[in-house]
């Protein structure tokens, strides 16, 4: 992997992971058609891991005050002192990620499988059409109003499944996320905020299992490939910090569903060059 394919394929990351258009389904597709070198599977994940970095930056006061109110509820319970009124919004919210992330585990038996799919552009390609018609409908949704103080545990949940389904490549994870988020009624802003603060547990934990697998596996990292590893991640969290100011005002002002017709012209256009038998070979690889 050369320095310019890992600046490439950050900045890839970096725009597919945020904006509802599925970074696992673009990468797959690029791959395929423009002969890319498939990177390493630690690389994948420090990508993610730089993503979420750019989640951090963006809400890094409800993240605060998230640990914050986490350590005092526990502090709370060792004290044997009662909490009395409603709880603040962020421990609240810090119940509500925790239910959301639960519906992940029931994927991880069938992990395998689903990847799977990846390998297959045109599965891509249609899953590509269908996240397109996810985020149309989802902008015809009216208007809701709930927020971390009145969103239910089933709300939630159903909104943990949609990011549960989103693993299959070529569906987004953010667009399943926000789409069922609005279909149960939550406020637009809160429906991203929650779609994006909800991944941290998965991505940490992806992160922290895989960095384990590498140490054991090779007793370290490779390291003629961190400077490489490390211009990725950079790209990625920069370009990923911007697209989710983008997200957030698109939202906002009702446009998510602008995102619908990039994926039916790239799930189309990708459908229509594996017909073909087209792939582009870079004259180097010749």
């Amino acid at each position: 992997m050369t320095y310019f394919m890992s600046a490439v394929l950050g900045f890839v990351q970096g725009v597919a992971e945020f904006l509802p258009i599925s970074s696992s389904g673009h990468l797959t597709l690029f791959q395929h058609f423009f002969g890319m070198e498939e990177p390493d599977q630690l690389f994948n994940v420090l990508l993610h891991f730089a993503t979420l970095l750019a989640v951090c930056v963006v809400y890094w006061q409800d993240i605060w005050e998230m640990i914050v109110e986490f350590f005092r509820f526990f502090g709370g319970v060792f004290s044997h002192s009662t909490y009395r009124g409603r709880p603040p919004e962020a421990r609240r919210m810090v119940l509500l990620i925790l239910v959301g992330t639960l519906p992940l585990f029931l994927v991880l038996p069938i992990q395998d499988q689903v990847e799977a799919f990846g390998s297959n552009p045109l599965f891509v390609c249609g899953a590509l059409l269908v996240t397109g018609c996810i985020l149309f409908l989802s902008d015809q949704m009216a208007r809701g109003h709930k927020t971390a103080r009145n969103a239910t545990l089933l709300d939630v949940l159903l909104v943990g499944l949609a990011q549960g389904v989103a693993t299959i490549p070529g569906l987004s994870r953010s667009g399943c996320t926000i789409s069922a988020g609005m279909v149960r009624g939550f406020d637009r802003k809160f429906a991203v905020r929650y779609s994006f603060l909800m991944s941290l547990p998965a991505v940490l934990g992806a992160t922290l299992l895989e960095v384990l697998d590498v140490l054991k596996a090779e007793g370290g990292f490779p390291a003629e490939n961190i400077p490489k590893y490390l211009l990725g991640m950079v790209v990625a969290a920069v370009v990923g910090y911007f697209s989710i100011q983008l997200v957030k005002l698109l939202a906002s002002r009702g446009r998510f569903g602008a995102f619908a017709f990039y994926c039916w012209g790239a799930g189309a256009l990708f459908l229509l060059l594996n017909l073909m038998g087209w792939t582009f070979v870079p004259a180097a690889a010749a």
